[in-house]
């Protein structure tokens, strides 16, 4: 198959935002490695839990605001937000980086910072994904969220890679160069222009829209079941928060293979997003989806088991090509199956879903390795998210035959 410009990539609009999210998901993750690094820099031994405890940082914004956030993507102008959230967002790594260069930077002040993260992005996220259908046609969605894929993979193979060639101690510039790399979305949304949306139906911020958004999603299996195999597998495999331990303690690495580490993953996610953002339909997307989750529940079990770096390295490939296929048909599912007023909404309890599983599950997995040691925490994650999925099967098995093609849902009348 000849390489073809993806065809998401030929609406304007989309283009330009998602030139500007491949430059700003360098920095964040980036900062992403930083801070991890920085944590276990600040501590004298390996400390599982003060790992974990990042995850903790970033989901209770999430659970506190995802509902409102989701509201307000749905009834007000969601570029308008962006341009909000990603200011305040270069704001939140400027004052990481002067805290870092003044040298009096603690663990709390980065738990802090990051939670201020998370606010953020609780309100950024929705109205970034409730977006995309609005940039670009119905057909062309599974390619562009296999190019959001791409995107937030690349970011995540330079980022660390940038990290690991900053000198020991410099993570204040990895802050500061997170910090500017905003300005590329900043550029985007101005560049886009307007972007259409139906704000007549969305009903307001308000206990009642909230709640309706909800309601939604419980009725509708397709969408319901894809959340929460995504919490299940995310919450489950999250135990790749103790690369840093991994990597000098386990491997016996440097800074320069955890830096490989972290972006191995997004090495096999950008490969086989690369892949699936070439095709115009992704057919039997059911049954594309249980083998993609399988998998990456078995790498994270050979991941854990692995004691070499190459083993580890393909094994963590192996996890991001698998999760990226996964990801890509969670998202589209959800885009198509839910009308463009409440797409906000449903963003925002995904929000929930899939920010709630990697988080908690960082959490879970300081707490196991703490207790049994990190290979175990790793993999008694993978074998709990396989177990998990096929829970959620037994429950909902029309998953395994949707295709593709079905008739997107319409929303419940109002009570």
């Amino acid at each position: 198959m000849s390489f073809q410009i993806p065809p998401a990539l030929k609406h304007r609009k989309y283009f330009y935002l998602w030139l500007g999210l491949l430059i700003s998901m360098a920095g964040s993750q980036m900062q992403l490695a930083a801070i991890h690094w920085h944590i276990r820099a600040l501590t004298d031994e390996p400390n599982p839990l003060a790992l974990g405890g990042i995850g903790l940082a970033r989901i209770l914004p999430v659970i506190v605001f995802s509902f409102v956030g989701g509201a307000v993507a749905d009834s007000y102008n969601r570029r308008t937000i962006l341009l909000i959230t990603q200011s305040l967002l270069a704001v939140q790594a400027v004052v990481l980086a002067l805290l870092t260069f003044l040298g009096i930077i603690e663990i709390w002040h980065i738990y802090v910072l990051t939670a201020i993260q998370a606010c953020a992005v609780s309100f950024d996220l929705p109205a970034r994904q409730a977006m995309i259908p609005n940039l670009v046609s119905r057909e062309h969605l599974p390619s562009a969220f296999s190019m959001n894929s791409i995107a937030f993979n690349v970011g995540a193979i330079l980022g660390p890679l940038l990290f690991g060639l900053i000198p020991e101690g410099g993570q204040g510039y990895a802050y500061l160069l997170n910090a500017f790399s905003f300005l590329a979305v900043l550029g985007a949304l101005v560049l886009m222009g307007q972007v259409s949306q139906n704000l007549n139906l969305a009903g307001g911020v308000n206990l009642r829209s909230m709640q309706e958004g909800v309601r939604f999603i419980t009725s509708r299996p397709l969408i319901l079941s894809t959340m929460l195999m995504d919490f299940i597998a995310t919450f489950f495999a999250s135990a790749t928060t103790m690369l840093p331990i991994v990597a000098r303690d386990i491997l016996h690495v440097g800074k320069s293979g955890y830096s490989w580490l972290v972006s191995a993953q997004a090495i096999g996610s950008v490969t086989a997003g690369m892949v699936v953002s070439q095709m115009n339909e992704l057919r039997r997307q059911g049954r594309l989806f249980i083998v993609s989750v399988t998998a990456f529940g078995a790498a994270t079990v050979c991941f854990g088991l692995s004691r070499a770096f190459p083993a580890a390295l393909i094994a963590l490939i192996v996890m991001g090509a698998s999760d990226t296929i996964s990801t890509v048909i969670r998202n589209t599912i959800r885009q198509l199956q839910t009308p463009d007023h409440i797409r906000g909404r449903m963003t925002s309890v995904n929000q929930l879903f899939f920010q709630g599983g990697p988080q908690l599950g960082e959490v879970e997995a300081g707490i196991v390795a703490s207790l049994f040691g990190v290979p175990f925490a790793i993999v008694s994650g993978g074998i709990g998210c396989i177990v998990g999925m096929f829970l959620i099967l037994w429950k909902w098995p029309q998953l395994v035959a949707y295709n593709g093609d079905e008739p997107p849902a319409v929303a419940l009348p109002a009570d």
